[in-house]
């Protein structure tokens, strides 16, 4: 199974409702950083690919059909040119909001060290390198983020073909979505998880 859909937005930019609206669209199972914690065998092979190694992403992320957040959007490059007829969706939210956001959830997560037990610290080592180090060179200070967020939308729709590109807000609901992904519009409210709250609840 190939990949259907990139997701090229940072973590804390509503991915895991995109998460669960791509597979309520029958896009999934859709891989996002819970997927990771739920199968940790994988964190080694995504810690070996930010080292530069050879990966192959047919076994990766096999079984999958579309994939969101760290650690795969820190590969929307590779993957995009990987799976040339996947589509890809550049998830965002205003910045000051996301900034507010990832730096009550993720960025503490990270400063909160790596476990010495396996397997959570090949998790946490593979997290800490992708995100803090490789995505935000190991500075976390507001400005330095969001200028290393606002380069990286900007790669984004500079490389990707505008018709197979989706910039997207979760706030915007079904429709852009669906109609990018061709798919119906459901009648259900479109999925809002995963706040701040929540995340810092998961996390204790």
């Amino acid at each position: 199974m190939a990949l259907s859909v990139i997701g090229a937005g940072f973590g804390r930019t509503g991915t895991l409702s995109l998460k669960l609206a791509l597979e309520q669209l029958d896009f999934g199972p859709c891989h996002h950083m819970t997927e990771v914690f739920a199968n940790p065998g994988q964190a080694a092979t995504w810690l070996a690919a930010g080292r530069g190694d050879a990966v192959d992403w047919d076994v990766l992320l096999e079984g999958y059909k579309a994939s969101v957040d760290w650690p795969s959007c820190h590969f929307w490059r590779e993957l995009a040119a990987y799976y040339p007829d996947a589509k890809v969706i550049l998830s965002k939210r205003d910045p000051h909001r996301w900034y507010k956001s990832i730096s009550s959830t993720i960025f503490p997560a990270m400063k909160s060290g790596v476990p010495d037990e396996e397997p959570m610290r090949t998790v946490m080592t593979m997290a800490n390198d992708l995100i803090t180090r490789k995505t935000f060179d190991g500075d976390l200070s507001e400005t330095h983020v969001l200028d290393v967020l606002a380069r990286h939308e900007a790669e984004v729709k500079r490389t990707i073909a505008p018709e197979r590109l989706l910039v997207f807000d979760v706030v915007e609901g079904w429709e852009p979505l669906c109609d990018f992904l061709d798919a119906p519009v459901p009648e259900t409210p479109f999925p809002r998880t995963n706040s701040t709250e929540e995340f810092q609840a998961r996390l204790q």
